[in-house]
């Protein structure tokens, strides 16, 4: 799996705690009463159980947040070398997305939530889903020449940066033209190793 896309999990991860604030008529990321180490104590169980159609509602958030420019832009902040990656940078992060992406983000977490708590483990098979990602990999380099550059650059000037804001969109959308079991297992796996990075060591 390409280096840049790990932190795609992890903000995820950090959205686990969405929830709707309805007296403001908007989905904040609150972690004042929640503890990270509950969450990702139970979420692994809870992402195996989900069905597809659950999980891909997720990536298909993500990919339709990264189609604004302003969202974009501060979800590809995430991969600067030295970006903070802790639960409440995440949480901020989220929290800075424009509503309608923080609305799909928070109904697609809590229909993995409800479904994962309700379903019996999905079929799964860790070795598909990453070549999976390695052939959605090979096709955004085919067609685009600058993916390669913008997956491997880690250089904090603003040249680096788009550059890997580009090779981050054009991965979303090679995965978002794969069949919705495929992209379901890739999307599994991204988040099960964010998951695990996000443990405490």
């Amino acid at each position: 799996m390409p280096v840049r896309l790990r932190f795609l999990p992890l903000l995820l991860a950090g959205a686990l705690a969405s929830a709707p604030v309805s007296a403001q008529d908007e989905y904040v990321v609150d972690l004042s009463q929640i503890d990270p180490t509950a969450i990702l104590a139970s979420a692994g169980d809870v992402l195996m159980r989900a069905p597809d159609a659950q999980i891909d509602a997720l990536f298909q958030a993500t990919h339709a947040a990264a189609q604004s420019p302003s969202d974009a832009t501060l979800l590809c902040a995430l991969f600067d070398p030295h970006a903070d990656r802790s639960f409440e940078s995440l949480a901020a992060t989220a929290n800075r997305l424009d509503a309608r992406s923080r609305e799909r983000f928070a109904i697609a977490l809590a229909d993995i939530a409800t479904s994962g708590l309700q379903s019996p483990r999905q079929p799964y098979d860790a070795a598909a889903a990453r070549q999976t990602l390695k052939s959605a990999g090979v096709t955004a380099m085919l067609l685009h020449d600058g993916f390669m550059v913008g997956m491997t650059a880690d250089g904090s000037d603003q040249a680096s940066r788009d550059a890997r804001c580009r090779s981050f969109g054009w991965m979303l959308d090679a995965l978002s033209d794969v069949p919705l079991a495929q992209r379901a297992a890739a999307t599994r796996l991204m988040l099960s190793e964010g998951m695990d990075q996000l443990a405490p060591r």
